[in-house]
């Protein structure tokens, strides 16, 4: 596959070249490495094009997590507990999780709530999400999963990679993903409609083709 382009949210590219620049070439080569035509797989069931061989999500997703874990990045999940008080999430966000724990107690919480959030590759503070899936999973990618890395100080830099328009549609006009995928420009304008300090972390959106 290769890169058609690139958006920069607070300076998340400028760190990459700045700072991790071999990380930011792994990227590329990963993106480079994958066969998309390898993972047209996909046999429609949708109504407005049944039996049509589309891009398998899944096929693509397994490519990307196969180079990316042969250049050594890996799952990280990064567990917190929970509150509604914003002062005591101030104050135990950085904490680790069993003196977040042990804070909630002391604050009265008789049963401090646990949880997690999950992403798929990590390496020296630098996150990947690919993601060819609905809306909604992109946005919570982008104004939760990267945000909540971000502030725990796990992660410096969160990178989405998403499919551009163009890799929706052939050129005859038929479609080659299935309807309600997410694409870049829709998410860059989302941001955009946001303003330039929201989500507040930096991130490196890629827009990618066959």
């Amino acid at each position: 596959m290769r890169i058609v382009e690139t958006y920069s949210h607070l300076n998340g590219e400028e760190y990459l070249i700045a700072r991790q620049p071999s990380l930011y070439q792994e990227i590329k080569d990963v993106i480079a490495a994958v066969d998309a035509n390898g993972c047209r797989t996909k046999r429609s069931r949708e109504k407005t094009m049944p039996g049509k061989r589309l891009y398998s999500p899944k096929a693509l997703n397994r490519e990307f997590a196969r180079h990316f874990n042969a250049a050594g990045w890996s799952e990280t999940r990064y567990n917190y507990y929970v509150t509604t008080n914003r002062s005591q999430m101030e104050e135990m966000v950085r904490l680790p999780l069993k003196q977040q724990k042990t804070y909630l107690l002391d604050q009265g919480v008789v049963s401090p709530i646990k949880s997690y959030k999950q992403t798929d590759f990590v390496k020296n503070q630098i996150a990947v999400e690919v993601q060819f899936g609905k809306y909604a999973f992109v946005a919570f990618d982008l104004f939760v999963k990267h945000l909540l890395f971000y502030s725990g100080g796990i992660i410096h830099v969160g990178v989405e990679i998403l499919p551009m328009m163009a890799m929706s549609k052939d050129p005859a006009g038929g479609r080659m993903l299935s309807t309600g995928i997410a694409y870049y420009e829709g998410e860059v304008y989302n941001i955009l409609r946001h303003g330039r300090t929201s989500p507040p972390v930096p991130l490196l959106i890629i827009g990618i083709v066959p």
